[in-house]
């Protein structure tokens, strides 16, 4: 076990006049409060700490993150208190080892919840100090490298939440040698047949191309000497983790990979780096797609290099790195190379990967609960990235896999809201296309614009799940409310009292409301009848058949002027109200219309002449009355059903297409039969703009020779 002397001539290696009082004390004072406690191994509950503390060493982390490591177990774990260390220590060191101390009273149902909150509170933690996260990797990294002592259920509990969660976090300040032993470590518990199969391939495989990586290595620093390029060039083998991945992804044998090796060349300068990347190319065939500049463009977590791929002296593929040294410590030790800068007394660990890290936290802050913070972290965190452009050239930097709609919301929030559509490098695509490097998106926005429901399941960012559904939410609520009030005016004025907004919020004690929006909402719904508004409002008020706010609809001539007053207006689906329409043939515009109010699902729009309303008769209450009011420049189309007796010939399908299509009609669905050997029947779900639209498209097939019969269907 490390002694105290022995600490303090760590730390003294990277700064200079350490804080020596401060290291003894937390050394002294962890000692003493851990006593005689030992660890699942039989260890002293202090060598843990102290192992933490000694990873940080090898950081060069401050005087005071080494002392929270040697802390940080001390109020979960001991009698010391939170105060007690303030007292000792400061307020700041408190704090950090306050945030680093386990939610072991957490009273909630599930080990997911729990997960879920324990890391919510780590992240909020890491957001005022990226400090705590140096600490709690460095403390997971201790606990998996000795986790051999536990229960084989508990080493893959343990391995999975750190290969799920810890080693991403790593992975995402850049802490790259950290990332690539969580995972090692991971793997062996989680994936152990697998882990010894590829760990002994690797190492046959070192132990056979040894001669081969070194003559490449040499090979290279003569090449890059010939024009005066000072490099350094190392080979790398691909780590087991990544070995597996690459294999289940790709679905290919240990033998089929050829990239197991790689090559790191490491220069003075960035203009060498450009300089060896030219003497690379010249002299060997570069892989197609195979080059990346991440030097021009950094990733999120500070990373910078130029990966690139050429086919080697021998023939075969060769992974190269070019970088300088400053590039490779931060490739390296990610956010931690920044704690060789001193300000004052005070390591500085700012960077891009820390900055980005915390934007990226207040946007899964807005999560409704932990489960849905875990499920975003997990989207947003832990991909690999993607960068994008918007028309003006600002880099947009997004998890691998996100589409246009997570471009859009990485922008704004308004701009995600607003979309309608996109496009992708000056072409029209689809919002759900998956996004690659480079690609230069262009947002078309409509202020109409709501986000579908659906596009929760499309997205991998948090921050646009989570608004898609506070969105969704809103305006399915706001269409309740509107459908609600529109409700009670028509109730009010059957029962001929007056109703404004102000008498229903005097009246809100009496319906156990909180607010005018919760009673609008709950009436839309049909969760509240407009009957008990009026009684809270007008406690007199007695009910008879004639003030029933709903009754049998009425229905007027088609094409009249003169609508019958009260009946609500279908603008169609996307409008202020919670429409559908009906699965049973549809309605359009020009149809006679009935309204269904389903409770949880608003209006269902049938014809009037659909057989299905027989089974509402005597449900009068479910009934009603509306009527069509579709502004002229409305660009959406109606459901409708036709049903289409043709001869049974080559080319019918082709002709009956042709038709809808020369009419301007879109083919949502359709289905065939043969009935006999000379007669083929065809049923069509066809999107029309109203009932004229239909109308024409059902004449013009039946005037076809090969047509016997065309006729609408309504259910």
């Amino acid at each position: 076990m490390m002694r105290q002397y022995e600490l303090v001539e760590r730390v003294a290696g990277y700064i200079d006049k350490p804080n020596e009082a401060l290291l003894n004390k937390a050394y002294v004072y962890a000692m003493q409060k851990h006593g005689e406690q030992k660890r699942a191994s039989g260890d002293p509950y202090f060598s843990h700490p102290l192992e933490v503390a000694a990873i940080l060493t090898d950081l060069h982390l401050d005087e005071e993150t080494i002392a929270v490591a040697l802390l940080h177990d001390t109020i979960e774990d001991t009698d010391a208190t939170r105060r007690e260390i303030d007292e000792l220590f400061g307020e700041r060191i408190g704090h950090l080892v306050e945030g680093l101390t386990k939610l072991k009273r957490l009273d909630l149902v599930s080990a997911q919840a729990k997960q879920a909150e324990n890391l919510r509170s780590l992240l909020l933690a890491i957001s005022d100090d990226i400090r705590v996260l140096l600490v709690k990797l460095s403390d997971r990294l201790h606990n998996m490298r000795t986790l051999g002592a536990m229960r084989p259920d508990k080493c893959k509990r343990i391995a999975t939440e750190t290969m799920e969660i810890y080693a991403p976090l790593a992975g995402r300040i850049g802490m790259q040698d950290l990332r690539d032993e969580l995972e090692k470590l991971s793997f062996k518990y989680i994936y152990p047949d697998a882990y010894t199969a590829v760990i002994g391939h690797l190492e046959e495989l070192a132990e056979g191309n040894k001669s081969l990586t070194e003559e490449i290595s040499r090979t290279l620093e003569e090449k890059l000497a010939e024009f005066h390029i000072k490099a350094t060039v190392s080979s790398r083998q691909k780590k087991p983790y990544s070995v597996f991945r690459k294999m289940e992804s790709k679905g290919v044998t240990f033998e089929q990979l050829s990239d197991i090796y790689g090559f790191r060349i490491i220069v003075d300068s960035i203009e060498d780096c450009y300089s060896a990347l030219g003497v690379v190319h010249r002299e060997w065939a570069m892989v197609p797609g195979r080059f990346k500049d991440y030097i021009s463009v950094p990733k999120q977590n500070d990373y910078r290099s130029i990966h690139t791929t050429v086919v080697g002296p021998a023939g075969q593929r060769v992974e190269l790195q070019i970088r300088t040294k400053r590039m490779h410590d931060i490739a390296e030790f990610g956010i931690a190379a920044h704690a060789s800068y001193k300000d004052g007394d005070n390591i500085v660990l700012e960077s891009n990967a820390y900055e980005s890290l915390r934007k990226t936290i207040e946007h899964l802050a807005e999560g409704d609960n932990a489960e849905e913070f875990m499920e975003h972290t997990k989207l947003e965190l832990f991909f690999d990235q993607v960068f994008c452009f918007t028309p003006k050239g600002r880099i947009i930097a997004l998890p691998n896999g996100a589409t246009p709609i997570d471009f859009a919301y990485a922008v704004h929030t308004d701009i995600g809201n607003t979309c309608i559509g996109c496009k992708l490098n000056g072409k029209i695509m689809p919002v759900i296309t998956k996004l690659q490097n480079g690609d230069e998106v262009e947002i078309i926005r409509s202020k109409k614009q709501t986000p579908p429901a659906a596009w929760e399941n499309v997205v991998v960012t948090g921050k646009a799940r989570s608004s898609i559904r506070r969105a969704s939410r809103q305006s399915i609520r706001k269409q309740y409310s509107t459908l609600g009030a529109r409700i009670l005016e028509r109730a009010f004025d059957k029962a001929a009292k007056s109703y404004s907004h102000e008498l229903l919020e005097a009246a809100l004690p009496r319906l156990a409301r909180q607010s005018l929006e919760d009673v609008l909402a709950e009436v839309g719904r049909n969760e509240m009848s407009a009957t008990n508004v009026i009684k809270a409002i007008y406690p007199d008020f007695e009910v008879d058949e004639n003030t029933t706010p709903f009754k049998e609809p009425r229905q007027s001539e088609e094409g009249s002027d003169k609508e019958p007053s009260g009946r609500i207006p279908i603008r169609g689906i996307n409008s202020d109200l919670p429409v559908s329409f009906s699965r049973e043939g549809g309605a359009v515009p020009g149809d006679n219309i009935v309204g269904i109010l389903v409770p949880g699902e608003g209006i269902t729009i049938y014809p009037a002449q659909s057989k299905t309303l027989a089974k509402f008769k005597d449900d009068g209450a479910n009934l009603i009355d509306v009527r069509w009011d579709i502004e002229e420049a409305s660009k959406e189309r109606f459901p409708a059903s036709i049903r289409v007796l043709v001869e049974n010939k080559p080319g019918v399908l082709a002709l009956v297409a042709n038709v809808i299509a020369q009419n301007d009609g879109n083919i949502q669905n359709l289905s065939m039969k043969v009935l006999v050997d000379e007669f083929m029947e065809m049923e069509i779900d066809i999107d029309v703009w109203g009932l004229t639209h239909l109308t024409q498209i059902t004449k013009q097939l039946n005037n076809k020779s090969i047509t016997t019969k065309v006729e609408r269907i309504i259910g």
